[in-house]
């Protein structure tokens, strides 16, 4: 049974086509939707709409689904529309009307967004300890190679010596930065939407601190109408930090590439992370970094497919919203699983000293040579006139 469900019967194709793929996504939202529905139990003994007997019965179904899901033996039918219907009817079967209860001071809306907020926190959670991962490995990869001379490029041509320690020391250092923007988006994120309803307030007063304290918010949002306002935009501001970390793995693939090329052979891919050619034998493809170049651009796609979504709406609910779970979550996997591809491929990764030291031709030195003239007195544009020369 729908949590909106009334006497007539809706038709099958705008069933489907509304439900669209939630009930599939919202496999990620059991764990949480349960959390923030005990978090609310408990605000709902304390106004006196529950016994302390009910509360105790809902907690203990609610832990019970989340032990279930965590054995993926909770299942969400398409009928039920979302994760959020089916807890409910689970605990409504077992528990009869009081399971007919934990819907009194929420809405849907209130009761997805915090959900999501819940389930958002924990996935940024995830992000920084990869991150921090893939920083400690670019520190292993500049203490093995640090000190090997490459060149170093502007305008895609030679320019002046380099380092592996150089190359390697300017992630370490973006990818800190990387990290300062996203626990600033998580402090954004750790606002408790619930006990807005459906976006314009409830006709009793619900005990917003309490649920905000239960479930680890760090304040409320206040405005019933910014909460439903924010949804879509927090995603989209989700979405815009960790593009910042694609953009980093976009440029680490990018550059590997190149190196890895014969025609350069700065670095050398160990086989066991690179694929081969149905009809070239000699290939070795590092089709991992392709795909870590690739996705970067199909995070940015999610981040503007939500931007577009939500453009034009006017405040409060929209179903339209609907539509930014899926990029978001999507976006989320795609950084996290180049999070871990790059670490990986960087730790099968060796730097080739000697064709490194090849790259680095006589002209490269000519800034070098320029200051050691201007060292013994010789005015800048004079002395690089006088090197141009040679």
């Amino acid at each position: 049974m729908k949590l909106w469900e009334k006497k007539l019967k809706l038709n099958k194709e705008i069933e489907e086509f509304t439900v669209g793929n939630d009930f599939l996504l919202d496999k990620k939202l059991i764990k949480y939707d349960c959390i923030a529905s005990i978090a609310h139990a408990i605000m709902l003994k304390k106004k006196g709409l529950l016994n302390k007997k009910e509360c105790s019965e809902i907690i203990n179904a609610l832990n019970e689904i989340i032990k279930l899901d965590k054995q993926k033996k909770f299942k969400i039918k398409k009928e039920d529309e979302d994760c959020h219907t089916s807890i409910e009817n689970f605990l409504v079967k077992k528990l009869s009307k009081t399971g007919k209860k934990i819907h009194a001071l929420r809405s849907r809306n209130d009761q997805v967004l915090t959900a999501l907020r819940l389930y958002y926190k924990n996935e940024i959670k995830d992000v920084i300890k990869l991150i921090d991962a893939l920083i400690k490995e670019l520190f292993l990869f500049k203490k093995k190679y640090g000190k090997i001379a490459m060149p170093g490029y502007t305008h895609m041509q030679k320019a002046v010596p380099s380092s592996a320690g150089l190359w390697s020391q300017a992630f370490i250092e973006s990818m800190q930065d990387n990290k300062k923007l996203i626990f600033f988006v998580n402090k954004l994120l750790d606002q408790s939407p619930l006990g807005t309803g459906a976006g314009y307030n409830l006709p009793v007063k619900t005990d917003r601190k309490l649920t905000k304290k239960l479930l680890g918010f760090k304040k409320i949002q206040n405005n019933s109408i910014y909460v439903q306002n924010s949804r879509g935009k927090f995603e989209s501001i989700i979405l815009n930090s960790l593009n910042q970390v694609m953009f980093d793995l976009n440029k680490i693939s990018s550059d590997m590439l190149l190196f890895n090329m014969s025609e350069f052979g700065f670095i050398e891919l160990n086989k066991e992370i690179c694929t081969g050619s149905s009809i070239m034998p000699h290939k070795k493809n590092p089709d991992a970094l392709e795909i870590v170049r690739a996705k970067y651009y199909e995070n940015l796609a999610f981040e503007f497919q939500i931007k577009n979504i939500i453009g034009n709406l006017i405040s409060g609910y929209n179903r339209d919203f609907q539509l930014t779970k899926e990029p978001v979550i999507k976006g989320f996997n795609n950084t996290k699983n180049c999070l871990k591809i790059i670490k990986i491929v960087l730790n099968k990764t060796k730097v080739n000293k000697e064709n490194c030291s090849k790259g680095i031709t006589k002209e490269m030195h000519s800034v070098k040579e320029i200051h050691k003239l201007v060292k013994q007195g010789i005015p800048f544009r004079e002395a690089y006139k006088k090197i141009k020369q040679n």
